[in-house]
C-alpha cells in the first residue's frame, strides 16, 4: 500500500507539472534520465485503428525508400523491438509490468504526453499535437536528410548566403533527371580532360622529345623480354588542353556571343574516342607521350582551373564516382565506379531508377586524409531547436570510423571505401593493416586530435576541421530552411558524416536523421550516452533556466527572427467617401438669389416623391420639345400645381407657397427683372436665344403674381431702370 500511495503522489505531481513522456524504440538512456527528473512514462499502446505506431506492413515498407531513412543499425533495433512488442491480434504487451514504473504508466495511460521520442518521423503526425507537446522530429526534413534532397537544396545556397556548395560538398547529380544526367556526362568528360593535364605534370611520366624518340628507336633493336606498352600520342594532350581552355572560357562567359548551335571543340563522338584513350592511360597502363612545351602549358591551365574549380585537388586523376540510392542508409546499394558507360548502363537498365529519380552519383574523394594508410570518416552530431529563427547547437565530441582494409584506388570494393559500421562489422580486419589501428575500428575525436599533433598538424583540428564542419552544417540547414515544417515545440538531433582531404578540408557526405545510439563499442557507448544527456539539458532544462549547463553542446548559429504577420483572413471592406450632388446651373448665374436653387430642389423633390410626376428639369425638356414641334403643351408640373388636390401633396405644396422666398418672388422683389421672349413662328429658338425664367407656355408674358412653374433654363437678365 505504501508503494501504491507513493506512486499516486508521484503521478499527481507529474501530471500537474506536465511531465508525462512517451518513447517509441529502445532508448534506455533517455528513459532513465527523464525518470530522474520526475517524469512518468506513458506506454505507447496501439489498438486497432489507432495511428500512433506503424502496422507491420508499414514497417516493412518504411525500411527501404522513405523520405527520411533511419541511420545504420537503428533500423534493425526498430524491427527487433517491434517483433517483441507487436501482438498481431491487435494488442501490445510490454515487459516489466510488475515494477513501480509500470504501475505509474498504467495510471497515466489516459494522460497527454508532453515529450515524445520516436525513432521515425512518420510515427506521429505533428499536426495533431498540442502546442506544448514536444517531439524529437521535424516534418519535411528530407530536404537535407536524404541524398536527393541535399543534392538539390545545396544548389540554392547562393540565395541564402555568400557561399559555394562546391567548397564543402562533392559534386552530385540525379541520374533519374534528364538535365542532371546530361550535366553529369559533361562533368565526367571535363574531369577526364583535367586528369590528363595532371598526369602530364607528374614527374613520373617521361617527357617525349625527338632525342628520346631516337633513343627509343635505338633501344628497339635489342630484344626485350617484356612487351612494349601501348603509347598515346601527344595529340591526345592537345585535345585535353583545348577542352580545358574552352571550359575556362565558358566559366568566364567569353562564349556569351557565341551561337548556341555552334559545335564544340570535341563532339560527343569525339569524347567517346577521348575516353577510350583515357582509359588506356589510367587503367591499362598505356604510356602517355607529350612534348616538353606541353608541360608548362598544362601547369598554367591547371593553375587557372584551381581558381574556379574548388574540387580540383581532391578529385584525383582516376575519375572515380560513387553511385548511391536516394533514400537508403547504412551503405546499402552504394558502389564505386570509374567508367561512364558502366554507370549509365546501371541506371538505364533499371526503369524504376528513371521513374523515381532517387539515384544520385557523387564525385568520389580520391585524395582523402588517411590514418596509417586507412580511410576513415567522422560522425558529427548537431541539434536544431528552432527553424525560425534557425538555432543550431554543435556537439564538441565526435568519433571516427575506420575501414577494415587498407586504402587503394585500384580496388573499388565497398569494404575499402565505405566506413559505415553496418558494412565493416561483417568484415574481418585485414592482416596488412597498421597495428596502431583500433581493433573495433572506432576512435574518439580526442584520440584523433592527439594523432594530428603527433603527425605535425596540431592546429588542424581547431583552425581547419571544426570551422569547416560548422560552416557546412549551417549552410546545409540554411538552404533547407524554407522546406522544413517549423514547429516551436519540436527539436531534432542529426548526425553528419564528413571525410577530410589531404589538406584537412572537411567534405560533407550526408546528414542522417535519427542517428544511431547503439553502444556498439566502448567509445560509442560513452559518447552516445553523453549526447543524449546533453540533448535533454538543452531542450528541457534550458526552457526553465536559460543559463543552465548545456554539456558539450555549443550554440553556433542563431538567425535573426523573421517576423511573420498574423493571418486575419481576407479583408472585403471597400473604403471611400460619398460623391456629393453637383450644384445646379443657376448657382453660377449672376444675380440669382442663393435660396432659389434650394427652393426649386425642395419643391421638385417633394412632388417627385409624392405624386410621381417629373421634376422641373424634365418639364423644361418637355417644353423645349413642344416648341420644337411647332405647338405648345401644358407641362405636367403646371397641371399638377393648378388642379386642386387632397391629401399629403396639398400640404407639401401649401407649405412651399407659404415660404418667405416664394412670397418675395411673387411680388417681383427678387432684385431682378426678366425680359419675356416674343413668340416666334420658328419651330425652335435660334442660337443665342434663351427661354425666360418666368414665361407662359402659350407664348405670352407670365404673370408674376400667379406664377407656379419655374424652369431652371438659361435666361437673359436686365437691370431695372
Amino acid at each position: 500500500m505504501g508503494r501504491l500511495h507513493n506512486a499516486k503522489i508521484h503521478v499527481q505531481k507529474a501530471v500537474k507539472q506536465k511531465k508525462i513522456f512517451m518513447i517509441q524504440g529502445r532508448y534506455p538512456v533517455i528513459r532513465c534520465l527523464l525518470r530522474r527528473r520526475g517524469w512518468v512514462e506513458k506506454k505507447m499502446v496501439h489498438h486497432a485503428g489507432a495511428t500512433l505506431l506503424l502496422h507491420e506492413k508499414d514497417v516493412e515498407n518504411s525500411v527501404g525508400d522513405s523520405d527520411t531513412a533511419l541511420d545504420e543499425d537503428e533500423e534493425e533495433e526498430e524491427i527487433f523491438q517491434l517483433s517483441q512488442l507487436v501482438d498481431f491480434d491487435g494488442f501490445l504487451e510490454f515487459d516489466g509490468l510488475d515494477g513501480t514504473h509500470a504501475l505509474m504508466s498504467r495510471m497515466v495511460r489516459n494522460e497527454t504526453p508532453y515529450l515524445i521520442w520516436t525513432t521515425r518521423r512518420d510515427v506521429l503526425d505533428c499536426r495533431f499535437l498540442a502546442k506544448d507537446q514536444m517531439i524529437n522530429h521535424y516534418a519535411r526534413a528530407g530536404s537535407f536528410t536524404t541524398k536527393v534532397g541535399l543534392c538539390l537544396n545545396l544548389r540554392n545556397l547562393p540565395w541564402f548566403d555568400e557561399a559555394d556548395a562546391d567548397s564543402f560538398f562533392p559534386r552530385c547529380y540525379r541520374l533519374g533527371a534528364e538535365d542532371d544526367k546530361k550535366a553529369f556526362i559533361e562533368d565526367f568528360w571535363l574531369t577526364a580532360a583535367r586528369n590528363v593535364l595532371k598526369l602530364v605534370v607528374k614527374s613520373e611520366w617521361k617527357p617525349y622529345s625527338v632525342q628520346a624518340e631516337g633513343k627509343e628507336d635505338a633501344g628497339d633493336k635489342q630484344p626485350k623480354k617484356q612487351e612494349k606498352p601501348v603509347a598515346v600520342s601527344p595529340e591526345f594532350v592537345d585535345e585535353a588542353l583545348c577542352a580545358c581552355e574552352e571550359h575556362l572560357g565558358s566559366l568566364a562567359h567569353m562564349d556569351i556571343d557565341k551561337d548556341t548551335e555552334a559545335p564544340l571543340y570535341l563532339s560527343p563522338e569525339g569524347w567517346v574516342l577521348f575516353l577510350q584513350r583515357y582509359y588506356q592511360v589510367v587503367h591499362e597502363g598505356a604510356e602517355l607521350k607529350h612534348l616538353d612545351t606541353q608541360v608548362q602549358r598544362c601547369e598554367d591551365i591547371l593553375q587557372q582551373l584551381r581558381a574556379v574549380v574548388p574540387q580540383i585537388d581532391m578529385e584525383g586523376d582516376r575519375n572515380i564516382w560513387i553511385m548511391k540510392p536516394g533514400a537508403k542508409s547504412r551503405g546499402r546499394g552504394i558502389v564505386c565506379m570509374d567508367h561512364l558507360e558502366e554507370m549509365l548502363k546501371l541506371v538505364d537498365c533499371n526503369p524504376m531508377v528513371m521513374k523515381d529519380g532517387k539515384w544520385v552519383v557523387q564525385k568520389y574523394i580520391e585524395r582523402p586524409l588517411l590514418i596509417f594508410g586507412t580511410k576513415f570518416d567522422l560522425r558529427q552530431w548537431f541539434l536544431v531547436t528552432d527553424w525560425n529563427p534557425l538555432t543550431v547547437w554543435f556537439y564538441r565530441d565526435s568519433y571516427i570510423r575506420f575501414s577494415t582494409q587498407p586504402f587503394s584506388l585500384k580496388n573499388l570494393d565497398s569494404s575499402i571505401h565505405l566506413c559505415n559500421n553496418s558494412i565493416q562489422k561483417h568484415l574481418e580486419n585485414s592482416c596488412h593493416r597498421h597495428p596502431m589501428l583500433p581493433p573495433d575500428n572506432i576512435w574518439s575525436s580526442q584520440t584523433f586530435q592527439a594523432h594530428l599533433q603527433e603527425t605535425g598538424a596540431p592546429n588542424a583540428w581547431a583552425t581547419v576541421i571544426v570551422p569547416g564542419m560548422k560552416a557546412a552544417v549551417i549552410h546545409a540547414l540554411q538552404s533547407s530552411q524554407d522546406t522544413v515544417q517549423d514547429r516551436k515545440a519540436s527539436f531534432e538531433l542529426y548526425g553528419a558524416d564528413f571525410v577530410f582531404g589531404e589538406d584537412f578540408q572537411p567534405w560533407l557526405i550526408e546528414i542522417n536523421a535519427s542517428p544511431t545510439m547503439a553502444p556498439s563499442t566502448p567509445v560509442t557507448a560513452r559518447l552516445c550516452a553523453g549526447v543524449q544527456a546533453d540533448t535533454l539539458r538543452v531542450v528541457i532544462d534550458r526552457r526553465l533556466d536559460r543559463s543552465c549547463d548545456t554539456g558539450a553542446f555549443e550554440l553556433i548559429y542563431k538567425q535573426p527572427a523573421v517576423e511573420v504577420p498574423q493571418y486575419v483572413g481576407i479583408r472585403l471592406l471597400v473604403e471611400g467617401s460619398t460623391i456629393k450632388k453637383p450644384l445646379a446651373m443657376s448657382h453660377r448665374r449672376r444675380g440669382v438669389h442663393p435660396a432659389l436653387p434650394r427652393l426649386l430642389t425642395q419643391r421638385g423633390s417633394g412632388e417627385g416623391k409624392d405624386s410621381g410626376t417629373p421634376t422641373h428639369r424634365s418639364a423644361s425638356r418637355k417644353v423645349a420639345g413642344a416648341r420644337s414641334r411647332g405647338h405648345t403643351e401644358k407641362p405636367a408640373s403646371a397641371a399638377t400645381t393648378s388642379v386642386p388636390r387632397k391629401g399629403k401633396r396639398d400640404k407639401v405644396a401649401g407649405s412651399v407657397r407659404k415660404l418667405p422666398e416664394v412670397a418675395e418672388l411673387r411680388r417681383g422683389r427678387a432684385g431682378m427683372q426678366t425680359q419675356p421672349c416674343p413668340p416666334s413662328p420658328a419651330s425652335s429658338p435660334g442660337p443665342g436665344r434663351h427661354l425666360p425664367l418666368h414665361c407662359n407656355p402659350m407664348g405670352g408674358a407670365s404673370d408674376r403674381s400667379s406664377a407656379r412653374w419655374w424652369a431652371p433654363g438659361p435666361c437673359r437678365l436686365q437691370a431695372r431702370p
